[in-house]
């Protein structure tokens, strides 16, 4: 039995309805069961199994009609955050109709997300970059300015002031060094100007000088270029596990590599910390997710505990002809 699919939900419900009567009128019309105008027991009996039979077949039928429709609420209920969903197109009239209006709906809801995203993401790498500047350019200077005028007023302070000048000079050059560190995290230039895997080893670079733990970085030659924006992404996610694992997994070693797996550029980020049970989605990881959303990335992170953690990013990579398409 199929029902028309361009039934509305309230007709199908009714056609099951009335088949289920007219069955049972047929039944009665057609089967020796008669009802006297003095009902007997067996009479109650007939009726009754028949009542209950109808009852049942009723809601079989209309169980039956509505199961895509169960589904298709589960499958709504299950919808992850960020993750791309499509529901399944089946059944008949009003729940297929439903089906191809959420995903209609989850498509142009996918896409300004995307689009929001991207402009938020955009805006707040244009904040980076002006922060950075002024640090650079106007901090950083200033700072400068200050070390120069301590060493001159060095030049000429008292001998017993000396060590004074000298450390105060320290603290300044201490500064300045903090202050152009800030900026290059705020904006690696070294991603524009000499490309991923060299900004990636800075990173790793910096992340030894700051922290206990060594780094083993892995870059395999040859990796198809990626639009600017993925390459940004990349950069910012090994940025943030590397955060993570200098301040959170207490790690000995970490090792960052680069690879090319099939159509995809996958960075991978290990560490030996200490590693965590039940994935909290805090600032630093739903930062991560949101920007592989930004490029159609997949971004997964593994963790157990006293065995480290794992954070995965598959980026794919977009040919000369998909580009243009």
């Amino acid at each position: 039995m199929r029902l028309p699919s361009h039934l509305p939900l309230f007709w199908t419900i009714c056609l099951i309805n009335g088949v289920v009567l007219v069955v049972a009128a047929l039944l009665l019309l057609l089967s020796p069961a008669r009802v006297s105008a003095d009902a007997v027991s067996s009479e109650f009996l007939v009726i009754g199994v028949g009542l209950v039979v109808m009852i049942l077949t009723n809601a079989l039928l209309i169980r039956w009609a509505l199961a895509p429709l169960h589904r298709l609420i589960a499958r709504l209920e299950d919808i992850e955050h960020l993750e791309p969903t499509e529901l399944p197109e089946e059944g008949a009239g009003p729940v297929l109709g439903i089906a191809r209006s959420v995903n209609g709906l989850l498509d142009r809801l996918a896409e300004e997300r995307r689009t929001g995203d991207a402009r938020a993401l955009a805006a707040q790498e244009a904040e980076r970059h002006r922060i950075a500047q002024e640090l650079h350019d106007e901090v950083g200077q200033s700072l400068t300015v200050v070390l120069l005028g301590l060493k001159q007023l060095e030049s000429q302070a008292p001998a017993a002031m000396v060590p004074e000048l000298a450390a105060v000079r320290e603290s300044a050059r201490t500064g300045l060094d903090d202050v152009r560190r800030v900026a290059r995290r705020l904006r690696p230039g070294v991603l524009e100007d000499l490309g991923l895997a060299s900004a990636l080893a800075a990173l790793a670079t910096e992340f030894s000088d700051r922290s206990s733990a060594s780094v083993r970085r892995s870059f395999a030659p040859g990796l198809p270029a990626l639009s600017p924006e993925a390459e940004v992404v990349v950069y910012r996610v090994a940025q943030e596990a590397l955060t993570n694992a200098a301040r959170h997994a207490d790690a000995r070693a970490v090792e960052l590599s680069l690879q090319r797996l099939g159509s995809h550029v996958v960075l991978e980020v290990r560490d030996d910390g200490r590693g965590f049970t039940g994935l909290a989605e805090g600032s630093g990881l739903m930062g991560m997710r949101e920007r592989a959303a930004l490029v159609q990335a997949e971004l997964s992170v593994i963790s157990q505990p006293r065995h480290g953690t794992t954070v995965r990013l598959k980026v794919p990579v977009v040919t000369a002809g998909e580009v243009g398409a």
